[in-house]
């Protein structure tokens, strides 16, 4: 198993919340510029970092239950190898789930979303809905596909902060990105993110 430790993120920046709020838009053309460890680091803590002692993180979750998980389908970044990582929020690390470029099977299990296929990094946000129905019932449904959407608003704050674009995608074939990632049938995914240099 292949463990790559992500650099430490930022806490601090001179790019202000409303400016991002201000500038935040949907991108779907992306330059041939890889993305870097420390790009990737930066939007994967502020999708699901740790930000406590306890655990808690970024985005806020359901009775602290957090049933996401992040992947990296990695296709252009700096000295890492193409292949789909799994993100460990408790160590800040990517672990290689699958070794090779993922973008092509992505993009058709998308529709054929061009920029899922044309990014450095798409992100996929999978729920595991039984951490969350277990307390709450079948209202924890909603809770999960809630706290998803502020993972992904968070990950595109933060490309806002770096000038780093992204766009949100929800049209795909649910089966075939879980067959992409290897995830189990209780894991299901709720979104894609290609994010690159504009």
């Amino acid at each position: 198993m292949e463990i790559l430790p992500l650099p430490e993120p930022v806490f601090d920046s001179d790019y202000s919340i409303e400016k991002v709020l201000l500038n935040r838009r949907s991108l779907r053309e992306f330059s041939s510029e890889p993305l870097s460890l420390k790009e990737i680091s930066q939007l994967l803590w502020a999708a699901q970092g740790i930000t406590h002692f306890e655990g808690f993180r970024t985005a806020p979750s359901a009775g602290a239950l957090y049933p996401l998980e992040v992947y990296a389908v990695c296709g252009n970044v700096k000295n890492v190898g193409s292949g789909i990582y799994h993100y460990n929020p408790f160590r800040h690390e990517l672990i290689l789930r699958k070794a090779g470029d993922y973008r092509e099977e992505l993009f058709h299990a998308s529709l054929g979303q061009e920029w899922v296929r044309k990014c450095p990094v798409c992100f996929v946000i999978t729920g595991i809905y039984d951490r969350t129905t277990r307390k709450y019932g079948s209202r924890g449904i909603r809770y999960v596909d809630m706290e998803a959407g502020h993972a992904a608003q968070n990950l595109l704050l933060q490309a806002t902060a770096m000038e780093i674009g992204g766009v949100t995608v929800g049209a795909f074939y649910d089966n075939q990105v879980r067959k992409i990632l290897d995830v189990e049938v209780d894991e299901f995914p709720l979104y894609l993110i290609p994010v690159g240099k504009k």
